[in-house]
C-alpha cells in the first residue's frame, strides 16, 4: 500500500511488462464473420448516417484499422475510433462519441447491456469460439438428474452457440431454459444487437403483467421460470470464463448452485466461491458507512441511463442520515486519485453492475456501492443477505425501491452502537445544522438547552492539517527575473551526480 500513496517512481521507471500473446490481429477472411460487417453497413446505411463512432475494448484494437477501412470503403461515412473509454470498456462511451460528433456508436467486445439514452447504437460482441457439443457434455456430467431446473446464462461473446446447445439439451432435459439478451425491451440478436434510441417501450409492462414473478430480467438477461417455481428452484449453468460478469450473477442469486463451462479449457466445474464470506465482507462495509460523517459520490459513468437520478437520490438520504456529502467526477478510478482526499471516511460509486463491486482493499478509504450506501443511511431498509448490483433497481418505481421516511427535527435522534468501534452514534438532525444556527458555527443548538460542538465538516479538516496548500503571499514575495531551472526528471535531475 505504501508504494501506491509515495514512491520515487523507481517502480514505475524500472516494470517490466509482460506482452499478452494471446492478443493477435484476426485474419481478413473471418473478419466478415467475426464482426458482422454486412449487417453493421447496413444499419449505418438505412439510417443515413455520415459520422460514426467505433468503440473498441484494448484488445480488438489491433483490429480496428481494418474494420474501419472496410466500413468506410462499403458506406462511405466518417468514421471515428474510439481506444481509451472514459471509464469500463463495457459501456457505451457516449461522451467520447459526442465530443467526434458522431451520430451512432457501433459497440465492439464485451458489454455490460446498460440502457442508454443518448445516441443510436449496434452492439457487436463477436464470435469467440466455443465447442458447443463439449459444452452440452459437461452440461450431462454436472447435471446427471434429466429433470434438473436449470437456466443457463452466457457471457455475451458465447451467445451464438445458445440455440446449439439447447437443441442438444431439451431432448433429454425438458426444464432447461436459456436468457436471451435483452436491453429496455429490444431483443438482441443471437451474436449481435442492434438497437435505436434506447427508450421505454410498452411490452415489457405487458409481459410483466402476464408473467408477474416468473419474468425474470437482470443484467440485460431475461428468462421466464416455469409455473409454481421460483429462481431459488433452479440451478444457474454459465457459459464462459471467470470474471465480474460470473459473480455478480452469484451475488444476486447467491441462494442458487452455479456451474460453469470455461470455453477456452473447456472444463465444466461446479462454483465453490465462499458467497457467505463474500457478503460479510461487503455488510463489514455496510457498517463503516454508517460511521461515515463524510461520504464522496464518485461519477463512474455518463452514459448509463438514470445515473443522475441515483446520484440525487444519494444526495438526498445521505442528508437525512447527518451526514455531508462531496460529488467526484475524476474517470478511472485509481490508490493515488482517491488518496487525495483525505477528509472524505468513504466513497459510494455510481457505476454500470459490471464496475460497481470495485475491490478497495488497497484504497485508504472503502468503496461503497449505492445499495450499500442505501442500507447504512435509509433506516427503512434492512439487510437481510439479498444483494442488489444494479442501481436502477433502487430508483422510484423499481422492483427494490424503498422509500426513506422523512426525519422531522422534533424526532430527535436516534442512535445504535457501531459493531467496528463499539462507539455509538446518532442518526438524523443532531447532527445538521439548524435554521436559527449562524452559517458556518462549529457550535448547535438543540432542544433550547443542550449546546453540541460539531465539526463543520471538510472545512474543519482542512483547517486542522499541517499543510493546507500553496500560499500565495501576495505582496511579500520580492519580485525576482527568470532563471533557468533542473533538467530532467524529480528522481534524477541532470546536475546530479556531478561533482561539485
Amino acid at each position: 500500500m505504501s508504494v501506491a500513496f509515495s514512491s520515487d517512481g523507481s517502480h514505475a521507471i524500472q516494470k517490466s511488462l509482460t506482452v499478452d500473446l494471446v492478443v493477435r490481429a484476426t485474419k481478413a477472411e473471418s473478419l466478415e464473420e467475426s464482426y458482422q460487417i454486412k449487417e453493421t453497413c447496413d444499419f449505418i446505411q438505412e439510417n443515413n448516417f455520415n459520422k460514426v463512432a467505433l468503440q473498441f475494448p484494448d484488445n480488438l484494437l489491433v483490429d480496428s484499422i481494418q474494420i474501419a477501412t472496410r466500413l468506410q470503403e462499403t458506406t462511405g461515412a466518417k468514421l471515428y475510433i474510439l481506444g481509451d473509454t472514459s471509464y469500463g470498456s463495457c459501456c457505451v462511451d457516449e461522451v467520447a462519441a459526442e465530443h467526434a460528433g458522431a451520430q451512432c456508436i457501433v459497440h465492439y467486445g464485451r458489454a455490460c447491456l446498460s440502457p442508454s439514452r443518448r445516441l443510436p447504437l449496434i452492439y457487436v460482441f463477436g464470435k469467440r469460439p466455443v465447442d458447443p457439443f463439449r459444452c452440452a457434455i459437461a452440461f450431462q456430467e454436472l447435471y446427471p438428474d434429466r429433470q434438473s431446473h436449470v437456466v443457463v446464462l452466457y457471457d455475451v461473446v458465447y451467445s451464438h452457440i445458445i440455440d446449439d446447445l439447447l437443441k442438444l439439451l431439451q431432448p433429454e432435459y425438458v426444464n432447461v431454459i436459456a436468457s436471451i439478451l435483452n436491453v429496455d425491451g429490444v431483443v438482441c440478436k443471437s451474436y449481435g444487437q442492434i438497437l435505436r434510441q434506447a427508450e421505454d417501450t410498452g411490452h415489457t409492462e405487458a409481459e410483466s403483467a402476464l408473467y408477474g414473478d416468473r419474468l425474470v430480467h437482470k443484467y440485460g438477461r431475461k428468462f421466464i421460470l416455469k409455473e409454481g417455481c421460483s429462481i431459488e428452484d433452479y440451478s444457474i449453468f454459465y457459459v464462459g470464463q471467470e470474471g465480474v460478469t460470473l459473480t455478480n450473477f452469484m451475488m444476486t442469486w447467491n441462494k442458487c448452485s452455479f456451474c460453469s463451462f470455461d470455453p477456452e479449457t473447456m472444463v465444466g466445474r461446479l462454483e465453490r466461491i465462499n458467497i457467505n464470506k463474500a457478503l460479510m465482507k461487503r455488510y463489514y462495509l455496510i457498517e463503516k458507512a454508517k460511521d461515515a460523517s463524510i461520504v464522496g459520490i464518485l461519477v463512474g459513468t455518463l452514459g448509463v441511463a438514470n445515473y443522475l437520478n441515483i446520484i440525487d437520490q444519494l444526495k438526498k438520504i445521505i442528508h437525512k442520515a447527518g451526514k455531508k456529502s462531496y460529488m467526484f467526477a475524476m474517470g478511472k478510478l485509481n490508490v493515488a486519485k482517491l488518496a487525495n482526499f483525505l477528509e472524505i471516511d468513504i466513497f459510494v460509486l455510481v457505476a454500470c453492475p459490471e464496475n460497481s463491486l470495485l475491490d478497495s482493499s488497497e484504497f485508504y478509504r472503502p468503496v461503497v456501492t449505492p445499495f450499500e450506501m442505501e442500507i447504512a443511511c435509509n433506516n427503512q431498509r434492512e439487510w437481510t443477505g439479498d444483494y442488489i448490483i444494479d442501481f436502477r433497481d433502487l430508483l422510484p418505481g423499481a422492483c427494490s425501491h424503498i422509500e426513506c421516511s422523512d426525519v422531522n427535527e422534533d424526532d430527535g435522534e436516534t442512535t445504535d452502537v457501531s459493531l467496528i468501534t463499539g462507539a455509538l452514534r446518532s442518526y438524523g438532525f443532531s447532527s445538521l445544522e439548524p435554521k436559527d444556527a449562524v452559517p458556518g458555527s462549529a457550535v448547535v443548538q438543540k432542544n433550547q438547552s443542550l449546546m453540541l460542538a460539531h465539526a463543520n465538516t471538510a472545512a474543519s479538516f482542512l483547517s486542522g492539517r499541517s499543510w493546507q496548500g500553496l500560499d500565495q503571499k501576495l505582496g511579500e514575495t520580492p519580485v525576482v527575473k527568470a532563471v533557468e531551472g533542473r533538467r530532467g526528471i524529480a528522481i534524477a535531475y541532470e546536475e546530479e551526480g556531478s561533482s561539485r
